[in-house]
C-alpha cells in the first residue's frame, strides 16, 4: 500500500471533518483519565473509591450498550455521536466545576459517571460502526489505521499533559478541558452528510431488532468467541492496570512517571498504526489475539517490580500488541458484517466484551487489600495468558481472513 493509498481517506470531505472531531475530542479523554483517577485519590486514597467511581460510569454504558445499537442502526449515526458529544461536555463539565471549587464528594463524582457512562453506552456503537459509511470498502484499513492515529497519538501527549497538569494546576483543569472538546467534537461533525436511512415497512421494534442481532451474533463463532474471551480479559485488564496501577503509581514511581507509562503505551500504539497504514493484515484476529498478550508482561511487572523504565518498556510493547488486534477487530468487524447489522454486532460486542469490567474495577481493591498488590498482579497476568491461549484454540478465530474486496458505489464527498 502506497502512502497515496493510505492518506486517501483524508480526501473524502465527510472522513477528514469525522476525523477532526475524533482528534479533539480523544485528545481532552486522554488528559481526563488521568486528571479523574488523581481527583479521586486527593479526595480519599483509597483503591476501592476509584473503583467504585470508574465502575458507576461502566455499568450504565454497558446497561445501555444493547439499545445504543438498535439507535446506531435506526438514525443518522453523526446525529446520535453528536447528541452524545453534547450530553458528555455538560456532565464532565460539572465534574471539572465540583473539582476545581472543591466541593467534590466521592457520590458526586459516581452520580456524573453515571451520566457519563450512559451517554457512552448510547453512543459507542454508533461510534465504531460510522466509517463503513464514510469511506469506501477498499479504504477501510488505512481510514481505520488514520482514526487510531488520532488516538494514539493524542495518547502520547495527553496523559502526560494530563499528569503535568494534575500535579501544577490540580485534576480539575484537564477535566475543564475534557470538558471543552467533547463540544468542540459535536460541532466539527456538522458538516459531515451521511447517506440517507432506506425507509422502513414497519414500525420500529427494538425486541425484535435485538432478538436479530443476537441471532446472528450467536450463529457467528469467530465474534462470539472472541467477546466472551475479552469479557475475561478487560475485568483484569480494567482491575489490575487501572484500578491498582495508579495507586502503585502514587507510592513508587510518582504520578508524573504513572503519565510517562501510559504515554509510553501510547507510543507502542501510534508506531504500530503507522506501521498499520502500509501493511495489510491477512489473518487479523490470529495476530491481534497474539497482540493482546503482551498486555501480561505490564501486570506481571507491575506486581513484582514497579520500576519506571521497566514499566516504560512492557507499556510501549503492550500498546503495540492492542493496536494490531484493535485493528485486526474492526477489520473483521466492518468486511464480514452487513451495514444493516454492523452496530447490533458491535453493541453485543461491547455487551460481552465490557460486561464483567466493574467486576475487576470493584473486585481488585479489595483483593488487593486482603491479600496484597503482588500476588493479586502476578495471578492476573497468569490467567491473562490463559485466556488468550483459550481463544486461539478456536479454529474460526485463528483461520478468520481479510475478506475480498468487492467494488461499491462511492461514499459521499
Amino acid at each position: 500500500m502506497t502512502w497515496s493509498a493510505a492518506l486517501a481517506p483524508l480526501r473524502n470531505r465527510n472522513f477528514a471533518w469525522y476525523f477532526a472531531s475524533r482528534l479533539v475530542n480523544t485528545f481532552g479523554n486522554m488528559m481526563a483519565t488521568v486528571a479523574l483517577a488523581f481527583a479521586v485519590l486527593d479526595i480519599t486514597d483509597s483503591p476501592s473509591a476509584l473503583g467504585q467511581v470508574l465502575a458507576a460510569h461502566t455499568i450504565p454504558m454497558i446497561a445501555l450498550l444493547l439499545y445504543g445499537g438498535v439507535i446506531a442502526d435506526r438514525f443518522p449515526r453523526t446525529l446520535v455521536l453528536q447528541a452524545s458529544n453534547m450530553a458528555s461536555a455538560l456532565s464532565q463539565g460539572a465534574i471539572a466545576l465540583l473539582v476545581l471549587s472543591g466541593h467534590a464528594e466521592i457520590w458526586m463524582l459516581v452520580v456524573l459517571s453515571v451520566v457519563h457512562g450512559a451517554v457512552s453506552g448510547i453512543s459507542f456503537p454508533a461510534m465504531a460502526s460510522v466509517l463503513p459509511q464514510l469511506v469506501e470498502r477498499s479504504e477501510l484499513q488505512p481510514a481505520n489505521a488514520l482514526v487510531s492515529l488520532t488516538r494514539n497519538g493524542t495518547m502520547v501527549v495527553g496523559p502526560t499533559i494530563g499528569a503535568l497538569l494534575v500535579v501544577t494546576a490540580g485534576s480539575g483543569w484537564a477535566l475543564a478541558v475534557d470538558a471543552a472538546t467533547w463540544l468542540l467534537a459535536a460541532l466539527l461533525l456538522l458538516p459531515v452528510a451521511m447517506p440517507p436511512k432506506e425507509p422502513g415497512g414497519a414500525a420500529p421494534d427494538t425486541i425484535g431488532e435485538l432478538r436479530e442481532g443476537w441471532s446472528f451474533f450467536w450463529a457467528t463463532p469467530w465474534l462470539w468467541i472472541v467477546v466472551v474471551g475479552f469479557g475475561v480479559l478487560n475485568a483484569i485488564h480494567m482491575g489490575a492496570w487501572y484500578t491498582l496501577g495508579p495507586a502503585i503509581a502514587d507510592d513508587t514511581i510518582g504520578r508524573q512517571g504513572w503519565g510517562f507509562v501510559l504515554s509510553a503505551e501510547a507510543v507502542g500504539l501510534l508506531l504500530t498504526t503507522v506501521v498499520l497504514l502500509r501493511v495489510r493484515l491477512e489473518r487479523p484476529l490470529l495476530l491481534g489475539m497474539l497482540g493482546m498478550a503482551m498486555i501480561a508482561p505490564p501486570i506481571l511487572l507491575l506486581g513484582v517490580s514497579p520500576h519506571l523504565v521497566g514499566l516504560v518498556a512492557v507499556a510501549f510493547l503492550a500498546g503495540a500488541g492492542t493496536e494490531i488486534f484493535g485493528m485486526g477487530w474492526n477489520l473483521a468487524m466492518q468486511e464480514n458484517i452487513d451495514d444493516r447489522m454492523l452496530s447490533r454486532a458491535y453493541s453485543y460486542d461491547m455487551l460481552g466484551s465490557f460486561v464483567a469490567m466493574p467486576i475487576g474495577q470493584l473486585a481488585y481493591g479489595p483483593l488487593a487489600e486482603a491479600f496484597g498488590f503482588r500476588p493479586v498482579l502476578i495471578a492476573s497476568a497468569v490467567a491473562y495468558v490463559a485466556v488468550v491461549g483459550l481463544v486461539l484454540c478456536s479454529r474460526s478465530v485463528r483461520n478468520l481472513k481479510r475478506a475480498p474486496v468487492e467494488p461499491l458505489e462511492p461514499a459521499a464527498r
